[in-house]
């Protein structure tokens, strides 16, 4: 979902100075500017607006979103919070606010301004969309679950919704609904790059590795630096004995994000295969600090113990895994430490 343009239909200015209309000019520059996104223009239309009319909620909401499409997310969040300083009441600026939180880490606050125009937007599948997402960071599937739903029961073809509604169901290891979701959204945008990678995870779980390799790399077609999809192509390699090709993903992949607990994992994966023992142990207790929940790390994390001679650690480990739903960590604890 989008932030939302404020645009000339709904701007609205009461105080009909020379000043006054000179704002609306420049603020009328800035939203072609937008539309035709070349957002410094239009930052520069906006910013000479706001100069003119120094409480132009509507400036600062859509410099604001220039500014988001511009990479400038702190930017973008202090003009949005410009916005509702001067006027509480702007619905829109507290949507465009959520989704800039909640990409700053800041889950509970955007669940808070969601919360606060829940009554103009709950018929809004974009709104539900975004609540959802809001829900997933902040641990809360059951509520998540109720708002893809509802993104799903208005617009039935939201991709966005059916691919974060499939990744939902997937880390709750309800497969069957997940693959029904994400590849529903793969035939409505077979670009859709989220969609794309999830179909790669779900392959991978039934060992389809060299099939799960295609999807993942048409994920990073469309966005070739997500650290994520790389640290995902990275452990499909080490799966298919490619080591010497996984090795380079994963470190890019958290040189861009390190703390991505599944790229530690994948680096653990990648030392126990080359038999360095105490490497992957490092990399696996990081990945359990980062993300204890990270799929199989307490099979991996059991497998390097095992190897460094450590049994009683082994069993330990395999037994945490088993009390969390890992079924080879629990195939190895029931074989091995009886």
């Amino acid at each position: 979902m989008g932030a939302l343009l404020v645009g000339q239909s709904t701007l609205f200015l009461t105080n009909c100075d020379s000043r006054t209309d000179e704002a609306a000019q420049f603020f009328l520059k800035g939203n072609l500017q937008l539309q035709k996104r070349e957002y410094r223009e239009a930052i520069r239309y906006y910013t000479e607006a706001i100069e003119k009319k120094s409480d132009f909620a509507d400036a600062y909401n859509n410099r604001g979103l220039a500014k988001f499409r511009n990479g400038d997310r702190e930017g973008a969040l202090a003009d949005y919070t410009k916005a509702l300083n001067s006027d509480p009441d702007f619905a829109a600026a507290y949507l465009n606010r959520a989704e800039v939180l909640l990409e700053t880490g800041d889950a509970a606050g955007s669940l808070a301004d969601l919360q606060r125009i829940e009554k103009e937007y709950r018929d809004s599948t974009g709104y539900q969309t975004r609540l959802g997402d809001t829900y997933v960071r902040l641990n809360q599937p059951a509520p998540a679950q109720v708002a893809y739903d509802r993104a799903i029961q208005l617009v039935p073809n939201n991709v966005e919704a059916l691919t974060n509604r499939g990744a939902l169901y997937f880390n709750q290891k309800a497969y069957g609904p997940a693959e029904s979701d994400i590849r529903k959204a793969i035939q409505l945008n077979p670009k859709q790059d989220a969609a794309l990678n999830n179909q790669s995870l779900l392959l991978a779980r039934k060992g389809n590795y060299a099939e799960a390799l295609t999807f993942v790399d048409r994920a990073l077609a469309t966005q070739p630096n997500q650290p994520y999809y790389q640290n995902n192509k990275a452990y499909l390699l080490l799966m298919l004995n490619r080591p010497a090709e996984a090795l380079p993903l994963i470190e890019e992949s958290l040189r861009l994000d390190d703390r991505n607990a599944w790229a530690y994992r994948s680096r653990g994966i990648y030392y126990l295969k080359q038999k360095q023992t105490a490497n992957a142990l490092t990399a696996f207790r990081r990945a359990e600090q980062l993300d204890a929940s990270v799929d199989q790390l307490y099979y991996y994390i059991g497998t390097a113990e095992q190897a460094a001679g450590n049994q009683a650690g082994a069993c330990a480990a395999w037994q945490r895994g088993d009390a969390a739903g890992d079924e080879l960590a629990r195939r190895e604890r029931q074989v091995q430490c009886r």
